[in-house]
């Protein structure tokens, strides 16, 4: 019978596998990288006395061990959990849950987890509910993509609480907020449609209550004012490409309507598909530009000229303002604007004369 099943010394080649029998420890590790414990520990810490090659050590033993370390024994060492709250709302559209992406991979990257809450639009009210459930979790600090007013005026309330930075928000001094430009991206599309001879420009809006779609309004009254140019009366959808169908089949019902923004491409959809039932064409009738460049805008008949939002950008920023906070060097009135950009594409063109006119 083999040593090893009588109970005699195990084969010196699998000393090293041996921890595999239970769940390795930061002990095994030590002893497998010929370091101190301390050393492993400062190594998990991200402490930066440790040398290169020594990190590089304890890191190839962690991995030949399978060795994960519990989150309760680092915030034990460092007091920190290294997980993030984010709180989101309507996590379902494709601007928040860009947000939640492009933050999710900065945090991966700096080394943090995320721990996330959607609240359906509706519930704005109970975001100092979730901002109280992510601090009692150990969050060390929380993004809030904010995006509407009343969630707005309840996050000021929480700011001297917990570290926060918002997105999309109006929060006064002592709050890093990071948002796009959306009234210079509005002016960009009024401004490209009104240099393509088009007398004025209608706008499909997003709905109330939205900071986004609040600034979406006012580059478009402002470049329209600018110009001399009539402004219309605005549209008010619900961000959906049915709302966008509903109003462009009123859009398309006047035959003065030569050019149509939308505060985002989804209801610019609903708009092209309104305006082809019609028997509209876009562009040589009616040019339309739509709002944040979805994935899909490009491929749409015909592809959508549309305002870039820059997500991963705003997520990224989002997080390094919030890792400064933790570190204790963030300003206490930072106020990040990522710019946006105009992608022409083929929805928009000159203005072609009515016969009739």
């Amino acid at each position: 019978m083999p040593a090893a099943a009588s109970g005699g010394p195990a084969p010196a080649g699998r000393s090293r596998r041996s921890f595999a029998r239970s769940k390795p420890v930061m002990d095994d590790v030590a002893r497998l990288a010929g370091v101190s414990k301390q050393t492993v520990s400062r190594v998990l810490n991200d402490n930066p006395s440790v040398r290169a090659e020594t990190r590089t050590k304890v890191l190839a033993a962690m991995n030949e061990l399978g060795y994960r370390p519990s989150s309760s024994a680092r915030s034990l060492t460092s007091g920190r959990t290294r997980v993030l709250g984010v709180i989101s709302f309507d996590a379902a559209r494709h601007g928040p849950a860009s947000l939640l992406t492009a933050i999710n991979l900065a945090a991966r990257e700096a080394g943090y987890l995320i721990s996330s809450i959607s609240l359906p639009p509706s519930d704005a009210d109970t975001v100092m509910k979730a901002v109280d459930l992510l601090a009692a979790e150990g969050a060390d600090g929380v993004i809030a993509i904010a995006p509407q007013q009343n969630a707005d005026k309840v996050l000021s309330g929480v700011v001297p609480a917990i570290p926060l930075v918002t997105l999309e928000s109006r929060l006064g001094p002592g709050t890093p907020v990071v948002t796009s430009d959306s009234a210079a991206g509005a002016r960009m599309a009024v401004e490209h449609l009104l240099a393509h001879g088009h007398s004025t420009v209608w706008h499909v809006a997003g709905p109330d209550g939205w900071l986004a779609a609040e600034q979406r309004v006012f580059g478009w009254r402002e470049a329209l004012e600018e110009a001399g140019a009539f402004v219309p009366g605005r549209l008010i959808g619900d961000w959906s490409a049915g709302s966008g169908y509903a109003l462009g089949r009123q859009l398309a019902s006047r035959p003065e309507v030569t050019a149509v923004f939308a505060s985002n491409d989804h209801m610019a959809l609903g708009v092209l598909r309104a305006l082809h039932e019609a028997g509209r064409r876009v562009p040589e009738d009616v040019s339309v530009i739509g709002y944040d460049d979805i994935p899909e805008a490009a491929y749409l008949a015909p592809p959508l000229t549309t305002v870039h939002n820059d997500f991963a950008e705003t997520g990224r920023r989002a997080l390094h303002l919030l890792l400064r906070q933790l570190r204790g060097d963030a300003e206490s009135d930072v106020r990040s604007i990522v710019p946006v950009e105009l992608i022409v594409r083929a929805s928009t063109g000159p203005v072609r004369r009515r016969a009739d006119a």
